[in-house]
């Protein structure tokens, strides 16, 4: 596995939810929905990129 895309992934997936969460107001509303399923589906993958490589780190 490739460990420097999975950092880049993670570190831009909690990024774009801290984005989102911070610039809620002048996203508009009919993206806003789109905006925020998107932002929870990649910061639930990359937990699970975290959680898989610290369970595959010992072999």
């Amino acid at each position: 596995m490739d460990t420097t895309a999975t950092i880049i992934f993670i570190i831009a997936a909690f990024s774009l939810g801290i984005i989102i969460i911070l610039q809620r107001d002048k996203i508009p509303a009919s993206m806003r929905r789109g905006f925020a399923i998107a932002s929870i589906v990649f910061i639930a993958f990359a937990f699970f990129l975290i959680v898989y490589s610290l369970t595959t780190m010992g072999s």
